[in-house]
């Protein structure tokens, strides 16, 4: 029997195989040390890497005005990646794969003392005021910095990258219609305009790290908010960044963040990590509420999703995967 449980089952990522459908969601700790990694952190992913068949490392600033807050990890400077290294290695001494996330808070960036950036001026957090809406020029360079952030990546031995586009940071805020007020090529209007940063970005990453390198992206696929993203929209936004190079969909929520209010049940997100998965041939990545083996079996069982991540439960109990692959 606990051959047929898709929990123990192995699924391939790209090129990466992982050895079961476990993950550790990218969850803020807030421990870096001017941006880089601590000891602390360092062994706080370690301490979760067995059983565990990938590890998303909480989410690093591309670019120091893109910092949600300054004990956040930085994959700014190159002078990070020996730190990373000792991440990487510790995590890969207990048998987990592990990614990095790479971020830029936009409207939602505080502790840097620079303007922060929006789409279009709009702030969706009240410590941090917004310059106007961003420039041809500073999209350009904020492409180049997600570049630049997963080439160290890369170089400090991580398996894969996520771009974060959830939780109301910047790519997402691109995403929302409430946030992105454009009306050139990243309209707020049109779905296409709204997935076409993420795409580029996409597209860039991947022209840069090679076609096996496992790309992933966090997808606030709804806001949960009226005139914000809406669920019919989630197969077409899947789509195109499937085809603009993602081999991994992590599917959560919009501006609304990363819990639903008033959703109890494990798998907050199943009807749009669902729809998600009908509409690519990547896999996809939930996690919400989920607490036990059981759960986490009974939604792979449902086609909610290919992997599930495990937040809070691994957090009060470090070997979680070790104990549910029993």
């Amino acid at each position: 029997m606990k051959d047929q449980l898709l929990l123990r089952k192995p699924i391939t990522v790209n090129r990466l195989t992982l050895r079961n459908r476990i993950v550790m969601p990218p969850m803020a700790t807030g421990k870096a040390e001017q941006g880089r990694p601590s000891e602390e952190q360092i062994a706080h992913y370690a301490a979760r890497a067995g059983g565990t068949a990938l590890i998303i490392v909480e989410h690093a600033y591309v670019s120091p005005e893109g910092m949600a807050h300054d004990t956040q990890l930085s994959m700014a400077d190159d002078s990070l990646v020996p730190a990373y290294r000792e991440l990487t290695g510790a995590v890969h001494a207990r048998g987990a794969e592990v990614f990095a996330q790479l971020n830029h808070a936009g409207a939602r960036a505080q502790g840097s003392g620079l303007p922060a950036l929006s789409p279009s001026g709009i702030s969706v957090w009240e410590q941090s005021p917004v310059s106007g809406s961003m420039t041809a020029e500073e999209i350009g360079v904020l492409k180049d910095r997600f570049v630049s952030a997963a080439l160290r990546a890369k170089e400090a031995g991580f398996d894969g990258v996520e771009i974060h586009c959830a939780h109301g940071y910047l790519l997402n805020q691109f995403y929302s219609p409430l946030t992105n007020h454009r009306a050139d090529a990243y309209s707020g209007s049109t779905l296409e305009g709204r997935t076409r940063l993420q795409a580029e970005i996409l597209q860039a990453v991947r022209a840069a790290v090679g076609g096996e390198y496992p790309l992933a992206i966090r997808f606030g696929a709804y806001d949960y908010r009226s005139g914000g993203s809406r669920v019919e929209e989630i197969p077409a936004a899947c789509r195109a960044f499937q085809a603009a190079g993602a081999d991994l969909l992590d599917i959560s929520g919009g501006l609304n963040g990363y819990t639903v209010a008033g959703f109890t049940a494990p798998g907050w997100f199943a009807g749009l990590s669902s729809l998600a998965r009908a509409s690519v041939d990547i896999p996809v990545l939930l996690t919400g509420g989920v607490t036990t083996a059981e759960e986490a079996e009974a939604l792979l069982q449902s086609r909610a999703a290919d992997l599930i991540g495990v937040g809070r439960a691994m957090l009060k109990t470090p070997d979680w995967a070790v104990q549910a692959l029993r």
